[in-house]
């Protein structure tokens, strides 16, 4: 795992880390508060500018497979005994309607190392669980910085009064506010589900198991993702939270756009 490791590290985490620092230092040389914080959220907008054709594609399908839903549960009803000539109709009518759904997992494919390695980034910056502190890491960060000007002496997490590099369970040391954090992570995270989701459809007869089994799948997505999301937000550092609800934000808007060109 070591090679993979670090190409990994090559290509995604080191670039990220020194993307992230040229927006802390520009900020800071401009003299805005809550330089770290804003550095988080403005490389958030960048890598979800970045991935946005591939969104953009996503939501494209998602329309064309909703327009094609009728027919497809047509043929379901139709060869509902027969799996092997269902599977074969299908396809024949994907390759008619030039649609291809595997297209839909790519936006979450080419989304998983960028998540990873922004996780990596944040931890790198932030987790001081290890008794390590933030000079201590601006050293390590140092040695991998693409340019002079790009080195710090130290990480200030300060964001609004908030501290980037402490983990809301530790609320019982630094006040209850962080206690809401993850709280807002968690209903944003519900919100995100609820906007990009496609809406459940009450049906009877042959395709109501099909249909069970798909309101199973978008009740879990929409209630248990974000409960989960809300706990990582309460043992993770408020920096991995910011991240979150930032990106949250980006693609709720997104979806309300999306639905009103439609």
């Amino acid at each position: 795992m070591g090679p993979i490791i670090q190409i990994f590290d090559t290509v995604l985490l080191h670039p990220i880390i020194n993307i992230l620092l040229f927006f802390y230092q520009g900020l800071l040389n401009l003299g805005i508060p809550g330089a770290f914080g804003l550095s988080i959220i403005i490389l958030t907008i960048v890598i979800r500018a970045l991935l946005n054709p591939f969104y953009s594609r996503q939501m494209l399908l998602a329309k064309k497979m909703e327009e094609l839903r009728p027919r497809l549960d047509e043929l379901t009803t139709k060869h509902k005994d027969d799996k092997a000539t269902l599977q074969k109709e299908q396809l024949k009518l994907y390759q008619e309607t030039g649609i291809n759904p595997a297209a839909g997992c790519l936006f979450a494919i080419v989304q998983i190392p960028v998540f990873i390695a922004l996780y990596r980034v944040l931890l790198f910056f932030l987790d001081s669980s290890k008794g390590k502190s933030l000079a201590t890491i601006a050293d390590r960060v140092n040695k991998i910085v693409y340019a002079d000007f790009l080195k710090v002496t130290t990480i200030d997490p300060m964001f609004f009064g908030i501290n980037l590099a402490v983990a809301p369970s530790h609320f019982s040391q630094y006040g209850t506010i962080y206690l809401a954090i993850p709280v807002i992570t968690g209903v944003l995270q519900y919100f995100q589900a609820q906007a990009t989701l496609p809406k459940t459809k009450k049906v009877e007869g042959d395709k109501k198991n099909q249909s069970d089994m798909q309101t199973a799948m978008a009740t879990q997505m929409r209630y248990l993702f974000p409960l989960m999301i809300g706990y990582f937000a309460y043992i993770l550092p408020v920096g991995l939270s910011l991240y979150w609800n930032t990106f949250s934000v980006i693609s709720i808007i997104q979806q309300k756009q999306h639905e009103r060109s439609k």
